[in-house]
């Protein structure tokens, strides 16, 4: 009997967009404990980009495949599973593990969470990392308050629109860096929109809250980027370093230059700080409990309708490439999503 085979998107080599190759190989079988999922969805982020261009310490060797966040149909069970069934819709995420880019992925079952009947794949995949994210970092890392100020960068992103619609839900004040284009977007998410590339998002912040903003969340990184962040809060303030975008602009050289910013950050006194955890890397793996219970909450809201996440282009898997190159243009709104065979 022929064996069957599928798609799975390889990085050959670091690089440009052009070493995501397609591979075609046998089917993964699960082992004790895993089911083999067949992949509807699987989201693309900067990280994804990041780990393709560059090598940090902790990063997969090539050749990987990339891909944290991933929906899809439980198609094989392993032994000894007996929390999903199959034909049965779930999501999940890899802890660090990638493998997304593929047609089909064995993974755990216990890492694994149904998706609501009806609730879109390209949507649904967006709760896995994207509002898991932004929700461990408003309410555990921020600790933020109904009534109070956020500034979010990058808000028409995909991480930015989660923060804005979880903001919303939480009764924030809230204010969204991000390019003249997107500031529709930003306002219809509830949010007063800046111009990053035409205003001082300082000195407006000043102008409208007179004192500064409770929290900032960052993603950009760098130097100044985090030093200008800080001086948008008000006395008490926080701010939430998210990644560093900048890496990918400003070469290695930022990541440490960004970091060595927020320690200093740290032992400025005043009341202002810069909480540093729980963050991503280590809290879901830790507390498998608030991870579960968080992403089957946030499945739930987007299947009442009370999110929407904002998906900013759905692409054949075997045009992974094209995804990326549209994350590293910048100025899209909301999350790229791939898509296998239905």
């Amino acid at each position: 009997m022929k064996q069957a085979k599928h798609h799975r998107i390889v990085v050959a080599r670091r690089g440009g967009p052009d070493e995501l190759l397609v591979v075609v190989e046998d089917l993964p079988e699960p082992r004790f404990g895993e089911v083999r999922v067949k992949v509807l969805a699987a989201g693309v982020s900067a990280y994804d980009v990041m780990i393709r261009s560059i090598s940090l310490p902790g990063d997969p060797r090539v050749p990987f495949t990339p891909g944290e966040d991933i929906v899809g149909v439980v198609d094989k069970l392993g032994d000894g599973v007996s929390t999903v069934e199959l034909g049965q819709m779930v999501a999940g995420w890899s802890f660090g593990d990638g493998g997304g880019y593929a047609e089909f992925i064995c993974r755990p079952a216990s890492q694994l969470v149904p998706v609501p009947s009806g609730l879109d794949a390209a949507e649904a995949v967006c709760m896995v990392m994207n509002y898991l994210t932004a929700h461990l970092y408003l309410h555990r890392t921020a600790g933020v308050r109904s009534g109070e100020r956020i500034l979010v960068h990058g808000a028409a992103g995909g991480l930015g629109t989660a923060l804005l619609q979880l903001g919303r839900l939480a009764e924030l004040e809230m204010y969204g860096t991000a390019s003249t284009n997107n500031h529709e977007l930003v306002s219809a998410l509830g949010a007063t929109p800046i111009d990053y590339r035409t205003e001082d998002f300082v000195e407006r912040i000043r102008s409208l809250t007179g004192d500064g903003v409770d929290v900032v969340f960052d993603p950009i990184g760098g130097m100044r980027q985090l030093w200008r962040s800080y001086q948008a809060l008000r006395p008490g303030g926080r701010l939430v370093p998210l990644g560093s975008v900048a890496t990918s602009k400003a070469g290695m050289k930022a990541m440490p230059l960004g970091l060595l910013t927020v320690f200093l950050l740290k032992l400025i006194p005043g009341g202002r700080r810069v909480p540093l955890s729980p963050n991503m890397i280590k809290f879901p793996l830790a507390h498998y409990d608030w991870y579960r219970e968080t992403l089957t909450e946030l499945l739930d809201l987007a299947a009442a309708g009370r999110i929407k996440p904002v998906v900013a282009a759905r692409i054949p898997l075997v045009e992974a490439p094209r995804a990326h190159e549209l994350l590293e243009r910048s100025g899209h709104a909301g999350k790229a999503v791939l898509v296998a065979g239905q």
